[in-house]
């Protein structure tokens, strides 16, 4: 078991890494099946691990859906800052942090339903979700270069909200549009929502 596998590493390495171990199953069966199948036994059994050892890392199934969350989330800030660094200008910037966002969210369906759709439907995340759509409209408006703080703030809620609304439509099958066409059309909004006059 896992003295075998991490033989000669520390207990803390150990730890770590069950610790990951675990945080992938709830990945796994957050994103896959939904926050209904994402129980104590169910992560533990998808990561082949003990409930001892699930209690090592976690106090409950809340904490451990809102490390997921948390995980997923800060792959996605990265993802976006990485993505803009050293572009040289406007259109550059939001076709390269769209297509960055694409990328996390549609190549690993689990990540984007982690991210968008999760937070609506389990209650460990609501307040969580909330709480990170800041974050993001934060790195959206670092980005506009029209008007006053106040109003590149305006612009970037609303098209965190507006982009977040789309993607959670293709990832929940009611909204059908290839790849190219996807990233096109959040291009655009991107650029038009710079132009807007705030």
């Amino acid at each position: 078991m896992p003295g075998r596998t991490w033989a000669g590493t520390t207990l803390d390495d150990r730890r770590a890494a069950r610790r990951e171990q675990l945080v992938a199953a709830g990945l796994d069966l957050l994103g896959t099946e939904g926050s209904a199948a994402v129980s104590v036994r169910a992560v533990c059994r998808q990561a082949r691990l003990t409930e001892r050892y699930f209690y090592e890392s976690f106090a409950d199934r809340e904490e451990l859906v809102a490390a997921v969350y948390e995980d997923v989330g800060e792959q996605a800030r990265e993802a976006l800052v990485a993505a803009v660094r050293d572009a040289p200008d406007g259109r550059q910037r939001a076709e390269r942090a769209v297509t960055a966002f694409v990328e996390l969210v549609l190549d690993d369906p689990r990540r984007g339903r982690v991210l968008l759709l999760a937070p609506l439907t389990d209650p460990a995340l609501t307040r969580r979700g909330l709480h990170l759509m800041p974050v993001f409209a934060a790195l959206v408006g670092e980005q506009l270069t029209r008007g006053d703080e106040t109003g590149r703030r305006l612009v970037a809620i609303g098209l965190v909200g507006a982009l977040s609304n789309i993607f959670i439509a293709h990832l929940d099958g009611t909204l059908r549009a290839g790849r190219e066409r996807l990233v096109a059309h959040c291009v655009r909004l991107v650029l038009e929502a710079d132009e807007f006059d705030h």
